[in-house]
């Protein structure tokens, strides 16, 4: 039985990470902005057989909570082995690019607030022995693209820290694990066309619970993505450019 805290469990890859788990009876402890939705996940996943669903209305951009979340959920499931870190926004690049604030902002909540998470977590879970984090970053991180570069840009950081976090932690037997999506059709990106490419959460999730199982390192969900992100990336920066990718 797994002792699994997820932030931002309302969004719907979490939701479907938290609905395998709590089927085969782990406990969660849920953290997300949105009190009402919050409490109506956390109804369901009581009612799919978790051993425990505990709730806190969290807001990832106040950095001042991000001990006490993980003090929290450790005293409401009698300990702490999981961490799974998911909440975010999709950037309006557009607007970023007019609004010096708001892309501070998005870099914020996308970026460094998953770096104060995945510190706080990773030294509490090192000082046991033993746990994983599994942070969702994104095929953005891979190569700045001109449609989500200030997106992108937080999850080159994530991908980056969680790189060297992990290195770290290996040697102190904590699991850090990487999640990159691809495009997955969520509330988030309905405004989306959807095409060939695109997973559904409940696709996503097994892959994010089979990651935090095996203790891997780095995952791209689906798998295509990590071909796809490999052309990408080797193309020379002089084509690149002239894509209008």
């Amino acid at each position: 039985m797994r002792k699994i805290l997820i932030v931002g469990a309302t969004s719907a890859m979490a939701e479907a990470c938290a609905r395998l788990w709590a089927q085969r009876g782990d406990k969660l402890f849920l953290a997300a902005r949105n009190a009402a939705q919050l409490q109506s996940v956390a109804d369901d996943l009581k009612a799919r057989g978790a051993a425990h669903v505990g709730t806190k209305v969290f807001d990832a951009n106040a950095f001042d909570l991000h001990a006490s979340l993980l003090a929290d959920a450790t005293v409401a499931m009698g300990g702490l082995d999981t961490v799974l870190i998911a909440h975010g926004t999709l950037s309006d690049q557009e607007r970023a690019q007019q609004d010096v604030g708001y892309a501070l902002q998005e870099i914020q909540t996308n970026g460094t607030s998953v770096v104060s998470l995945m510190t706080l977590a990773g030294e509490q879970l090192a000082q046991q022995g033993h746990g994983a984090i599994a942070v969702i970053s994104s095929v953005a991180g891979d190569r700045g693209r001109q449609s989500n570069y200030v997106y992108g840009s937080a999850k080159a950081l994530v991908s980056a820290f969680a790189s060297g976090l992990r290195q770290r932690l290996s040697k102190r037997g904590v699991h850090v694990i990487t999640i990159k999506p691809g495009f997955v059709d969520t509330p988030m990106t309905a405004s989306f066309k959807k095409g060939a490419l695109w997973a559904k959460p409940d696709q996503v999730a097994r892959d994010i619970s089979r990651a935090i199982d095996k203790g891997a390192t780095v995952v791209y969900t689906p798998g295509f993505w990590r071909y796809i992100m490999l052309i990408i990336k080797h193309i020379p920066e002089r084509i690149f450019t002239m894509l209008t990718l």
